[in-house]
């Protein structure tokens, strides 16, 4: 089971300022703990929307749009993918994500779709093939 703990985005991290040495530190020892025990599948922060873009279709046509975007609490500014036995196990590892804000922070624990949770299918297969959906 592929979880990603997606991380919120806040004023600070739009306006592209650095977390604090002190929370630099947080993150790295837990995902130093989750790398250990095997189950960090990959992690990263993310630019402000000021540098990213949006596409989107309506009525068959395509609208690129760049950032910022305002609304800052349906953004991203960080996640982390790990893969694990249970529920209950990304749940206990979830609890000890650092606070990832200075002040208030929020995250967000989303289970990824597996390739078996599909069905068998010619595009499935393909997917397969090139790596796509998988853990370790």
């Amino acid at each position: 089971m592929r979880f990603m703990i997606v991380v919120k985005a806040s004023k600070d991290s739009e306006a592209g300022a650095m977390p604090p040495p002190e929370m630099f530190a947080a993150m790295a020892d837990y995902h130093e703990e989750l790398a250990k025990a095997g189950v960090l599948l990959d992690g990263n922060g993310l630019q402000p929307s000021s540098k990213g873009w949006r596409i989107s279709w309506a009525a068959g046509k395509k609208k690129i749009v760049d950032g910022p975007f305002t609304e800052t609490k349906e953004l991203i500014a960080g996640y982390t993918i790990i893969q694990v036995k249970t529920r209950e196990e990304a749940i206990e590892w979830a609890n000890r994500f650092p606070n990832p804000q200075i002040d208030d922070g929020e995250i967000e624990i989303r289970q990824m779709y597996e390739l078996e949770d599909f069905g068998e299918s010619e595009a499935i297969e393909r997917f397969r093939e090139i790596g796509m959906a998988t853990g370790k």
